[in-house]
């Protein structure tokens, strides 16, 4: 299991295992918040806790950030699907370096196609600086 946490430490998650994979987005969003995703659904994979406010996207996303310090601890999604599971990613920025960097990244366009982009090697620990 890896923790994250934002900076003040009111906000928590919790993913089980490691994730197999790590996603960085271009989307008008996420090249703003910088954030690399590892998703699940919650309350199976991923648990969070803490205090947040949602900036909602559109019809189907929101995402949550600490209200003191500002950090982008996830996003999930406003409604559950047809299964009653809600699909829900955290920021893998918010744990310790160690704990995912040798996780593979792969790159969604989120900006204009919608679409899986082919990988460059790269790892978590790759995006640190």
């Amino acid at each position: 299991m890896i923790e994250g946490s934002c900076h003040c430490g009111a906000v928590h998650w919790r993913f089980s295992g490691v994730p197999e994979r790590a996603t960085a987005c271009n989307c008008t969003v996420c090249r703003r918040y910088g954030v690399l995703w590892a998703y699940d659904f919650e309350n199976e994979g991923i648990s969070v806790s803490g205090p947040t406010r949602a900036y909602v996207r559109g019809e189907s996303i929101e995402f949550h950030f600490c209200p003191r310090c500002g950090c982008v601890a996830y996003w999930r999604a406003k409604e559950p699907d047809e299964h009653g599971r809600r699909r829900i990613a955290v920021n893998l920025r918010l744990t310790e370096p160690e704990a995912v960097g040798e996780v593979p990244i792969d790159h969604f366009d989120g900006l204009d196609s919608f679409k899986d982009l082919p990988g460059d090697g790269r790892c978590v620990s790759d995006y640190w600086f």
